[in-house]
């Protein structure tokens, strides 16, 4: 068996809301409780990020919908992403550029 305890457990309140015993709403917020911790970033760790989806400072920047200055001070820890941003450089650590298309 592969598959993780949030996995199994996952299931299980999916075959309950199809059974009628759990509501869509209490489903949607099963769904949330289950989602991926956002984990803060270092710049270093943003650079590989951008250096493993071999993308330039500008082309990253397109793809997060930010300017390359930011992503510059990003890298050199000028700034700190946060929100929606930091969200979505864990999503394309995880799952690369391709996940944004």
């Amino acid at each position: 068996m592969n598959e993780s305890i949030s996995e199994i457990v996952h299931q299980g309140a999916e075959d309950l809301h199809h059974a009628g015993l759990m509501d869509d709403v209490t489903l949607k917020e099963f769904d949330a409780l289950c989602l991926p911790p956002v984990k803060d970033l270092t710049p270093k760790q943003i650079q590989t990020i951008r250096k493993n989806n071999k993308a330039s400072q500008a082309v990253f920047a397109v793809y997060l919908n930010i300017s390359k200055s930011t992503v510059q001070k990003w890298e050199q820890g000028l700034k700190k992403p946060n929100g929606p941003s930091l969200k979505l450089l864990n999503i394309v650590d995880q799952k690369g550029l391709e996940a944004l298309i």
